[in-house]
């Protein structure tokens, strides 16, 4: 029986809130089991906000009986403050994402679906991680990964992650492209099933370079890649990003391939805001999460939607089923 592990977020966020939205829609007549890491206190808290319909049992002990549909794994007390990231929130939000890793990687979890995070509060609480990502990566000991956002509409993924836009031309080398492009195909093909993806692969420069007019990237990187790879007959491009949203291009590709952050995330949260699925592609674990951030302004008000975590988890049963039967 698969068991899925869903983490709090930002306890000063609306993570906890659309985490029981969320587990009253999909815990109906379901065959799974889940576990919610949330310190009691913030759970008793949001319960006031949203009522839990599920069954459920508290435990304070890493002895998971499953005895109900929902574990809720308490890790202690932290002071709460509404509305913004805190050294407290940060501190439980870190433990939450910690553990979520220690049960999966220890095969008690099948997958996480994680709840949004403030890096601010993360950061206030010494960690110097800048995302969920980097987190599960380092402590999988894997260093080639890769964020991908998955949608009915459009999927897509992302050379560089977290990084300041000036660092971006340097990270992008033959080299790096190559091995993402790699554990994309590979998360396409077992992850997703599908069987000859075709990706679409975007330029780093306006106009993709203007063949070196306007930066040699394309044309001493991204072509290159494209045409020497193994995999050239999945790949397209390199594609002008303006030219290749606005005549809706991405419609033809299973994935489109980005070089940086907001060259693929403003397109795909346009496209998709509120249903589309973050996925960490490239971990021996399963780890999905929404699109959205903690959305700190609406917090404590018991008005978050709960659509894109649930197609989170949609997504990680997926992927569990997918690749229990490679």
């Amino acid at each position: 029986m698969n068991k899925f592990v869903f983490t709090c977020g930002d306890i000063n966020g609306i993570g906890p809130e659309i985490v029981i939205k969320a587990l009253n829609k999909i815990t109906i007549r379901t065959k799974y089991k889940f576990i919610f890491i949330c310190p009691i206190n913030v759970f008793d808290y949001t319960s006031k906000i949203v009522k839990p319909k599920f069954d459920f049992t508290v435990t304070n002990s890493d002895e998971l009986k499953f005895d109900s549909t929902v574990t809720i794994l308490n890790y202690g007390s932290f002071k709460q403050n509404i509305g913004s990231p805190t050294k407290d929130s940060g501190r439980a939000s870190f433990h939450a994402i910690k553990k979520s890793f220690e049960l999966t990687i220890n095969k008690i979890g099948d997958a996480i679906i994680t709840s949004p995070i403030s890096k601010n509060a993360i950061n206030m609480a010494g960690e110097k991680f800048p995302g969920h990502t980097e987190m599960y990566a380092e402590w999988c000991g894997v260093k080639n990964f890769v964020m991908m956002f998955l949608s009915k509409k459009m999927n897509a993924a992302l050379a560089t992650i977290h990084e300041s836009i000036k660092n971006v031309p340097r990270l992008i080398t033959k080299n790096s492209i190559t091995q993402k492009l790699e554990v994309i195909i590979d998360a396409l093909k077992d992850d997703l099933r599908i069987s000859l993806p075709r990706i679409a692969i975007l330029g780093l420069n306006p106009h993709a370079g203007e063949n070196g007019l306007i930066g040699l990237e394309e044309k001493e990187i991204i072509i290159p890649v494209i045409s020497e790879n193994k995999y050239s007959k999945y790949l397209s491009g390199p594609f002008s990003p303006d030219a290749f949203f606005a005549n809706q291009m991405y419609k033809k590709f299973d994935l489109v391939f980005g070089m940086y952050h907001d060259q693929v995330l403003i397109p795909f949260k346009l496209i998709n805001f509120g249903e589309g699925v973050n996925y960490t592609a490239g971990l021996p674990i399963v780890r999905t999460s929404p699109d959205h951030g903690t959305a700190f302004d609406i917090a404590g008000r018991g008005i978050a939607n709960e659509s894109s975590i649930i197609r989170s988890f949609l997504y990680a049963k997926k992927i569990v089923s997918n690749r229990n039967h490679k």
